[in-house]
């Protein structure tokens, strides 16, 4: 059993019982656990816990896709970061308590990374937009936030809930800005 999507208390408490449900198959034992009583102290935490957790049999049965996992595990790391991926003390433009936050990631002498700056300098006047700028080249906080998000392209742009690699054209830009 993948216990690996499950959290905290109840991937321990299915572990256990997992455990516990699959030793009832062995040979009868002297131990008190597997007598009726016993039996049915483990058939009582089974129910518990399925009334607390309804959809606990579909997340075993059914668990997530690696891509799922994936995108999980990014949006995670996105939301560790957040802080200092949206540092309003970092250079960039745009109003430090925006609604619409990017960190744009650049080299330095790289035009499509200069284009990225501008395109969203321009969308910035007409959006509620805070841009941080980051450095994949400066071997300090830009560039180990790159390598802790596996960023490797320049521009990166990293929203909240996305990462993007690679030049976007204003017009895609607007629109993950609009919804």
């Amino acid at each position: 059993m993948n216990l690996a999507h499950l959290t905290g208390v109840t991937a321990r408490r299915v572990g256990l019982l997992a455990c516990a449900a699959s030793s009832l198959a062995l040979p009868a034992q002297a131990d008190p656990l597997f007598d009726p009583a016993g039996r049915a102290v483990l058939g009582a935490e089974i129910r518990a816990l399925l009334l607390d957790e309804p959809d606990l049999i579909d997340r075993i049965v059914n668990p997530p896709s690696a891509f799922a996992q994936a995108v999980s595990a990014d949006i995670s790391r996105l939301d560790t970061l957040a802080p200092r991926l949206f540092d309003a003390g970092v250079e960039g433009f745009g109003p430090a308590g925006a609604a619409l936050q990017i960190a744009l990631f650049i080299r330095k002498d790289c035009t499509d990374c200069a284009q990225a700056e501008a395109d969203l300098l321009a969308l910035q006047a007409d959006h509620d937009l805070r841009v941080t700028l980051h450095r994949f080249d400066d071997n300090g906080p830009g560039a180990a936030l790159a390598e802790a998000l596996e960023l490797s392209q320049a521009p990166s742009y990293v929203l909240p809930d996305m990462m993007i690699q690679g030049h976007m054209p204003p017009i895609v830009l607007k629109r993950y800005l609009s919804r």
